[in-house]
Order: C-alpha cells, then structure tokens, then sequence
C-alpha cells in the first residue's frame, strides 16, 4: 500500500474533505460559536447519509438484539447524545473520524489481500514434464516425476536435481542474497528463478504441498486471524453500556414504584445520567490520538495501516529481524583482501578483476566494483574457462606466470598446495561468514578475498536503541549459521535463528510470541510475508522490500530506515500512554458525575459541562502527539 494508492481512494478523499468541514466548526463551537440549526441539521444529515449510515444503522441493529460488543453501538449512542446535547459539530466529528478510521482498515487488508492473490497469479501454472511434448498443469505432475527446467525459467514445484547443475536465485524462499549453486541430489523450491544451467528436477511435493503454497496459505491465515482481533472499547462496551441503561432504569424505577417519589425530577435525573454516560470522550480518544500518531509516523517514512499497529508499538518486548535486505544491504561486497609472497593487494586484485570480467556470477561484481572504487584496472586475460561451482581459470596477459586460478579453496587445492597461512586465514573468513574467494598463479597462492553482505550503517544504532528500550532484538533468517551469527557478533545481538525456511520462521515466531506476548517481525521479502503477518505487528522495508512483504506487513519503512523502528515504538508507548489517560481520566470523571445523579445531586447543566469538558480534554491532549519529538 503506497501514498498514491491511499489518495485514490475516493472515499478516503471524500473523508479528508468532511474532515477539514467539521474540524473548524467543532473549534468554533469551543468559543460558543455555532452556524445556524438550519445549516447545521442537514450538515449533519448529508454526513451520516454519506460515512455513518452504515455504523449507525449496525448500532441500532446491535441495541435492538441487546448486543452491546458491537462497537457501532457506542458510536450509535455518542452520537445521538452529542445530538440531544445539541452539540451538532461533536457528532459530526465522530461520524467523520470513525469512517475514517474504518475506511485505512479496509483498505489495508484489501490491499493485502490483492497483493497475495498477485503472488498466487505469478506462481508457476505450469511444468514441462521429461518425455512430453506439451507443458502441462503444476497440479497434474506426481510426486516422482522428472520435469525439466531452462535457462532462466521458474522452478515449477519442489524437487530435488536429478541431472545437471545450475546457479539458482532462491532469494523469493530463504532471503538468501546470492544465487546458490545446484547439484544432484540438492533440494530446490517451486517459484525460484533458475540460472544459465539446464536442470531435470525429481519432484517430492505436489503444487498444493511446495514451500510457495505454505507461504500464501499462512499469510492468509495469519491475516485473516489478526483481522478480527478485537479492541478495547468493545470489552468495555459489553458492561459499561447495559450498565448504565440499567441503571437509568432503577434510577426512575425504585424512587417512583417503591418510595413514592415524584416522576419528573427522578426522569430528569435518569436523563441526566444517560447524557452522562454518553461515552462521547471514550469513543473519540482513541481515533484522535491514533491519527495525530499516524500523521507523526508518516512525517517520518512509516506507513502505518491501521491503528492498533501503533498501540502494539508501544507494547512490544522483542523485535525480531530478518537479517538479509534488513539488517544487511543485501548485496555482496569485498570485506577482505589478503596477499602472500610480498604482493601488493593492487597487483591481486587487478588479476582477480581481470579473471571475473568473464563471470555473472554476483561475487564478480563486488570484485570488479572494488577495482573501480580503487582506480584499478583489471589485467586482461585469454582463454577463459568456468569449472560450475567451483571457479575460474585464464591466462593473464599481464601477470609473469600467466596462468591464474581463482575459487574456493578446494578448487584451488586441485592444482597447489595451501600453506598453513592461507588455510588459517579462509577458515577465519568462513567462522565470520564470509566467503572466501582464493587466487593462485601456477607456483602459488597470490591471496584470498573475503567477501560479505555488508552491514548497514544504521543497524548498531538501532539494536542499541532497542536494548535502551528493555526491547530483546532478535534474527530470524533463512540464511547460513554462520554468517547469521556473525552479523550478530558485530551488532550486540545474543539470539539467532538461522538456515530458517518460511513456515520455520513462522513456527519460531510462535514459540517468541509465547515468551514476549508483544514481538515485532521486521523484513523484507515474499520469504517474509506469513511472518509479518504472524508477528504482533509486521515491519517492511518499503522501497527495497516486496511488494508482498510490504502489503502484508501493518508498517512500512518506505525510505528504509531502520532508525524509525525504536523511534516508532516511542511513539507507540507515547500513544498507549495517552490512550490510557484519556480512558482513565474520562472514567473517573464520568463516574464522579455518575455517583452525583445516582443521589440526585446533578442537572443536565452539569451532564453537559461534564460531557463536554471531558472531550475537549481528551482531544487536545490527544493532538499533541502529532508534535512528539524525540528528546
């Protein structure tokens, strides 16, 4: 869900034009300045009509059947006591501000809904099986079966290789930002992109069983639970409104059946106590305050969709992040460079740039960017050959020993012997969770190179905050042990999960929401998706993260600052914090009043000035949170 996507919606536009109307008017009306009953009865009129016919007439249904959960009752009812008031702006206001709210509702689990059913239509429909001519439907292959896979095609269902070797983009499953490379015998996943090698794949899950498949249906389910997740006001509403009908009730009741009173002054009082109770301050507190949140957030880059994602800002004890794209930048880059024999890095490194000229393989371009960012030109080379899986081999034009070997350290132990040195420093590269790419000329080892998945600059800042906070930060990634644990190391960070598929992460998530109650996912891929949509409140990287990650998220970051995750859980605390005194003080001091009518001590002048007091204050004490600042 994108700004853009929001301000097309014509209900959302027409709301912000009612909003800006009836605003104004309820300030006058602060200062005792009204527009005339003519003017004001079919303002009000048109608003319900347009936003609240459907809420008010969902109230009066509920008060019908005696069903006081139902949260439109409450609006039923503050705004038919704005109206008896005669506070015709108040009711306006209400109306506004909760179709209002229930329109970002809406239209963010839409939105995450058609974003689903968008991953869903680009799953593969179809697969070629071995042995005939025509592709046939993903639902139809057997378990068992071989399928065959092109250059550059999509994996059409779950298997295992059965000939040939590829490199094989599987960052739509594990987060995993490097293509990995594919043998016999090794597992694939249906949705992944296959590299320039052909692939036949034995398949071992039906379409309905694959990884993909567990993605969709989780997040649907995960989406559909939270959906319904119910609030406080409707807890409050299943005893404070039966209460004080019934009480209004005894209060005409007892006096006039059983003590003989009169019945004006006691159905005044009645009266007195049904305005009262209107609960006009409780029912607009919460939607003030949220949208003065809301509208702070988007001043800094956070999308928010509804809000109760900020209330659970304010709760929670664990963030849990994605380490890959979210913790890092998702793209390889030379951490390491390390020569032997008295070679300077430069001659190493313009013969490893030299020989990964010839390569798409993406650890060739941080070689490659490495040696432009240092103004070297790379040696050239001639008869280039690629071992799949294992390396480069080429005759440098520059180098005196010409022929030049550059891999992994297996691949270069083919043709020498590494020294005590050179293994001690690739075993210190791959403990820290690099990747160790060694290059040799026929005599020797020139040197090793370690690359990494750079971290991002602002990721310490924000564990540290997050710490500052008594918040327990946690990774959950589908990538490697090691690396994962490394990237902890570096961040203060004490608990990994790592190598993690999809339903894992949302299976660890489960186990963390047992322990914390309140735990935020933070991410940024399709891998992502069923655990933003399983967390307390899911956080995407918005401009880097996809497009499913991001609808199925409650937040996105869409300048992807990472340093807006703890100043949004200020903001969440800041918002439950007034949230709570706003109920708290509109409790106490309708109760005040409450014990006043109960023994016949108040007027309606008191009921108004009650009323209206109390919503002044708890409106304004809620807009101020759009002007919070970190200290």
């Amino acid at each position: 869900m994108s700004y853009k996507d929001l301000l097309q919606n014509r209900n959302f536009r027409w709301l912000l034009a009612a909003l800006a109307i009836v605003a104004p008017l309820e300030i006058l009306s602060l200062f005792s300045l009204h527009l005339p009953l003519w003017v004001q009865i079919p303002l009000l009129t048109a608003l319900a009509f347009f936003f609240g016919r459907g809420l008010l007439l969902s109230g009066l249904r509920s008060l019908l059947r005696l069903d006081f959960s139902n949260i439109n009752l409450l609006m039923t009812i503050a705004i038919g006591g704005a109206i008896f008031l005669g506070h015709w702006e108040e009711a306006g206001v209400i109306i506004v501000l909760f179709a209002l709210g229930e329109t970002l509702e809406d239209f963010g689990i839409t939105k995450s809904q058609a974003a689903l059913q968008e991953l869903v239509e680009k799953a593969p429909k179809t697969a070629q099986v071995k042995g005939k001519q025509e592709k046939i439907p993903v639902e139809a292959v057997e378990v068992g079966e071989i399928v065959t896979v092109k250059p550059g095609d999509q994996i059409p269902l779950d298997g295992e290789v059965s000939e040939g070797n590829s490199l094989v983009d599987e960052a739509a499953i594990t987060g995993e930002p490097l293509p990995r490379s594919k043998f016999p015998g090794d597992p694939v996943f249906a949705g992944t992109i296959n590299g320039s090698g052909y692939l036949e794949i034995r398949v071992t899950r039906q379409a309905r069983d694959t990884t993909l498949a567990k993605i969709v249906h989780l997040t649907y389910q995960s989406a559909e639970r939270k959906s319904h997740s119910q609030r406080f006001i409707e807890k409050f509403a299943r005893f404070y409104t039966p209460s004080v009908v019934a009480a209004s009730f005894l209060l005409v009741l007892v006096p006039v059946a059983l003590l003989g009173k009169p019945f004006d002054p006691w159905f005044i009082q009645a009266l007195t106590l049904l305005i009262i109770s209107c609960p006009c301050a409780l029912v607009i507190s919460t939607p003030v305050t949220i949208f003065s949140a809301i509208g702070n957030a988007t001043q800094r880059g956070a999308l928010i969709k509804g809000g109760r994602f900020i209330e659970e800002m304010g709760r929670l004890k664990a963030v849990a992040f994605d380490k890959t794209r979210t913790l890092t930048r998702g793209e390889p880059v030379v951490s390491d460079l390390f020569t032997f024999d008295d070679l300077s890095p430069e001659e190493v490194l313009a013969c490893a740039a030299g020989i990964e000229t010839f390569s798409e393989h993406p650890i060739a371009r941080s070689i490659l960017d490495r040696a432009e960012a240092e103004n070297i030109e790379p040696h050239p080379f001639e008869n280039f050959e690629a071992v799949s899986g294992k390396g480069l081999k080429g005759e440098c034009l520059v180098c005196f020993d010409s022929h030049q070997c550059l891999g992994n350290i297996r691949f270069v132990s083919e043709e020498h012997r590494a020294g005590e040195e050179v293994l001690k420093q690739v075993q210190e590269l791959e403990r820290q969770g690099k990747t160790a790419i060694v290059i040799s000329d026929h005599k020797r080892v020139k040197g090793v190179i370690g690359v990494t998945d750079a971290i991002r600059g602002e990721s310490r800042p924000v564990i540290d905050d997050l710490l500052s906070l008594g918040i327990t930060p946690l990774i959950l990634t589908g990538d490697n042990g090691s690396s994962a644990r490394f990237v902890a190391s570096q961040l203060g960070i004490e608990r990994v999960s790592a190598e993690l598929l999809p339903h894992q992460k949302v299976e660890e998530l489960t186990r963390l929401l047992q322990e914390y109650q309140h735990v935020a996912m933070v991410g940024d891929g399709v891998n992502d998706a069923p655990a933003l949509a399983s967390a307390s409140v899911g956080i995407a990287m918005g401009a880097i993260g996809s497009d499913v990650a991001i609808e199925n998220a409650d937040i996105a970051l869409m300048n992807d600052n990472l340093q807006i995750v703890p100043y949004l859980v200020k903001l969440g605390r800041k918002a439950v914090s007034k949230i709570r005194f706003n109920t708290v003080s509109a409790v106490l001091i309708k109760f005040l009043f409450l014990a006043l009518a109960l023994a016949g001590m108040s007027s309606l002048v008191l009921a108004i000035f009650a009323d209206v007091g109390v919503t002044v204050l708890v409106i304004l004490n809620g807009l101020r949170l759009y002007g919070f600042r970190e200290n």
